[in-house]
């Protein structure tokens, strides 16, 4: 099996990359309408790096949610990252751990599904090439967005505000074709957190991190239970 180098990483980059630009624009746009300055909504990009939790952190900074509040959603969020990481490091053999902890953190769902499916044996450099030129476009939309947030016209900085459903949206649709799971487990989710914030009156942040908990607990044990029976 050919090993792939960092120029094929680079090219396998360029599809996220047209992608995650657009995306990351919107964040720029969006944190500038709720009063983060360039350094606050770049370093949220440079340091945070997680897409859709970026939003929701976005969404949670607004509504007036507390600082562990945002912190505990976004790692619950983001939880699953640490399982794709070790699945991809795990096939890097006589890596150092410091190498393993900086291809870890710019390891996303697209960069993992890029490279899960390469048609090649992955090297250091060419996963690391593949996160690089992803990541730096994700900083580069997200400032290039902020910037143009001082002349876009306000209508289309609201309508570009559709970004974010339509980023979930991109990420659901797929899966609600495949299986029926997605769907029950999505329309659960919505209806606990809106108990949690309309009855039990939760403030946002912690509503949602019961939310996560919870359905993420009943999806493991009755889908569990069925995969069970099915094998029995």
């Amino acid at each position: 099996m050919k090993k792939l180098n960092g120029l094929s990483g680079f090219k396998a980059a360029i599809p996220i990359m047209i992608g995650y630009v657009p995306v990351a624009m919107t964040f720029g746009i969006l944190a500038r309408n709720n009063g983060l300055t360039y350094l606050e909504t770049v370093s949220f990009s440079l340091i945070l790096y997680a897409g859709a939790s970026q939003f929701i952190g976005l969404s949670m900074i607004a509504a007036g949610a507390g600082f562990g509040e945002i912190v505990l959603a976004t790692f619950l969020l983001n939880f699953r990252h640490f399982f794709m990481s070790a699945s991809l490091i795990s096939k890097l053999h006589d890596m150092s751990k410091y190498k393993g902890i900086i291809l870890g953190f710019g390891i996303t769902d697209e960069v993992f599904s890029v490279a899960s499916f390469a048609g090649g044996q992955l090297s250091e450099r060419y996963l690391f090439s593949l996160e690089l030129f992803s990541y730096l476009s994700w900083i580069t939309g997200t400032a290039v967005g902020f910037s143009m947030g001082s002349f876009l016209p306000k209508t289309l900085q609201i309508a570009m505000g559709i970004g974010l459903f339509a980023l979930f949206a991109s990420i659901l649709v797929p899966e609600f074709k495949k299986s029926s799971r997605a769907l029950v487990l999505s329309a659960l989710a919505g209806g606990v957190n809106s108990v949690m914030n309309l009855l039990i009156k939760l403030p946002q942040g912690w509503s949602l991190v019961l939310t996560i908990v919870l359905v993420s607990l009943f999806g493991v044990v009755i889908y569990t239970k069925e995969e069970e029976v099915v094998y029995e």
